[in-house]
């Protein structure tokens, strides 16, 4: 995980074996107090403790009123959050139920 600004960019797995990993670092707190970016563009791998993981790191960004966003989510991340009904919760486009 690489911080750069307000943009925080996560690579390689998110899964059972390196989500604890994630947790443990903790969601990075913003230089000026404001909104943080989570960039997903480099995650390669993800399984359902992923969506766990947005989630997690989404309380704790509204316990220190910062506003996060995640952008370049990966379509299978994209669809395992629509799946288990917290696209919206994120802040995730929802898939279209017709497709």
């Amino acid at each position: 995980m690489e911080e750069g600004g307000n943009v925080m960019q996560v690579s390689g797995r998110l899964t059972m074996e390196t989500v604890a990993g994630f947790l443990s670092e903790g969601l990075p707190t913003t230089e000026d107090g404001s909104d943080l970016t989570v960039d997903l563009a480099q995650v390669d791998v993800v399984d359902s403790s992923a969506v766990s993981l947005m989630l997690a790191w989404l309380r704790a960004a509204q316990r220190n009123n910062v506003r996060l966003s995640f952008i370049n989510v990966p379509d299978n991340l994209l669809s395992l959050a629509n799946l288990y009904g917290v696209a919206e919760s994120l802040s995730l486009p929802a898939e279209d139920a017709a497709a």
